[in-house]
């Protein structure tokens, strides 16, 4: 089967494995073998694990002899003789059918390490994401909180040049509806932060505020030009695609029994016993005649399924393609927009704030002005929070859609 790989677009981020993530350099940072520890106790993660050992006692099961043999017993009573006959009866399995089952049993459990493995990939993406959440709603908490205590000084310099004849009453409840409205944002600003940090306790149930997992500026993806592993490997290695990939062979697998099926296996018998006093010893043959039903009509169901199966890996294909070709276009919009925003901003926030303060306590500028100003300003920080945290977000989706979210956990012991 021929896989198509993913447009350039990849090439253009240039960010190949292996992937660095930097750790943070305090002291109380968390290593990747606390965050598995952490996945590891969740509840879906568990499940998924017990299904698998599942899996595994059933590969096990399937592995084993076809058929068993058989104990069978005769007794009748002729006249004053006592007839009898003991013996076994074992089916053979002439078409080698084990094989075939154990085949499948081993595409199985294939699948189901495939699942546990995307299921452990995709609840590590979620205790990250809801990582950066929480820092997301850190950081808006805290400019909530900076701007509340700043119109609240505002407030009281406004009533003592109001008092002085410096400002009007106007200006006064102005600066009294900028900070009421800013009581409420910094009300959102405590829920949104405390409802975040309820996210990451849930999916790391040990996880404290001194606990540093992700670096401020988030995973790190860089390029190495030695050995980069293409677009096309990257979608064949994906978990999603392997377990439809899997899913296939095991329908033809099932196709492949289902024809089996419409093969009957022979039992032979061998059996000692008495006859009028003699003793007696015989030989059995039996064999299953498909004459009513061949269970033809089921071998060809079995093989139009695994020609729909092929369809939907094929479907599988083409979706996680484009699921990779859309989180590589999101990293690389939010990267510029965000070293954009950065550039523009450098050295700006607190230059824009003193500046603004004495203009307006010159009476450069007035009051009104001097709020629209300010709130211009929350808006331009609050843009890059979000711009940030979205950049960062990015990039684990990103290595949720190529499957290495593994990889990159794993580079933490190297930094």
């Amino acid at each position: 089967m021929k896989f198509y790989p993913v447009k350039q677009a990849l090439a253009l981020l240039c960010i190949s494995l292996p992937i660095a993530v930097h750790a943070s350099s305090a002291a109380t940072a968390a290593s990747p073998s606390w965050l598995t520890q952490q996945i590891n106790k969740n509840p879906d993660v568990i499940a998924a694990k017990e299904n698998m050992n599942a899996v595994f006692s059933l590969t096990e099961g399937q592995k084993k002899a076809l058929y068993n043999p058989e104990l069978a017993t005769d007794f009748a009573r002729e006249g004053k003789s006592n007839n009898f006959t003991i013996g076994i009866n074992q089916t053979i399995d002439w078409w080698n059918k084990r094989e075939q089952r154990s085949t499948q049993a081993d595409l199985q459990l294939a699948q189901a390490k495939q699942v546990f493995k995307y299921l452990i990939q995709e609840k590590t993406a979620q205790a990250l994401q809801a990582l950066v959440n929480y820092h997301n709603a850190q950081m808006q908490a805290q400019l909530a909180s900076e701007k509340e205590q700043q119109l609240g000084t505002l407030l009281n310099l406004v009533a003592k040049r109001q008092q002085a004849g410096d400002v009007s009453q106007v200006d006064a409840e102005l600066t009294f509806l900028s900070l009421s409205k800013t009581l409420n944002t910094t009300a959102q600003a405590q829920v949104q932060l405390a409802k975040a940090k309820a996210k990451v306790i849930e999916l790391l149930p040990d996880w404290t505020n001194e606990k540093h997992i992700l670096p401020k500026q988030g995973i790190a993806i860089e390029s190495y030009k030695t050995n980069p592993l293409t677009s096309e490997q990257w979608l064949n290695q994906h978990p999603l695609v392997q377990i439809a990939k899997l899913q296939w062979q095991i329908s033809q697998s099932n196709a492949k029994q289902a024809l089996l099926a419409t093969k009957t296996d022979p039992t032979f018998g061998i059996n000692a016993g008495k006859t009028d006093g003699d003793n007696a010893l015989g030989l059995s043959f039996s064999m299953p005649l498909n004459v009513r039903n061949n269970f033809s009509s089921e071998a060809r169901a079995a093989n139009q399924q695994a020609i729909a199966v092929e369809s939907q890996l094929h479907a599988v294909l083409r979706k996680q393609k484009f699921v990779i070709q859309a989180a590589t276009e999101s990293v690389l919009a939010y990267k510029k927009h965000y070293q954009r925003w950065q550039q523009l901003m450098q050295g700006r926030d607190k230059r824009i704030a003193d500046l603004l303060q004495k203009q307006w306590q010159s009476g450069d500028i007035s009051t009104t002005e001097y709020l629209l100003a300010l709130q211009q300003r929350t808006d331009g920080l609050l843009a890059g929070i979000e711009l940030q945290s979205q950049f960062k977000r990015s990039k684990i989706d990103w290595l949720l859609a190529i499957g290495q979210i593994n990889m990159a956990l794993k580079s933490l012991n190297k930094t």
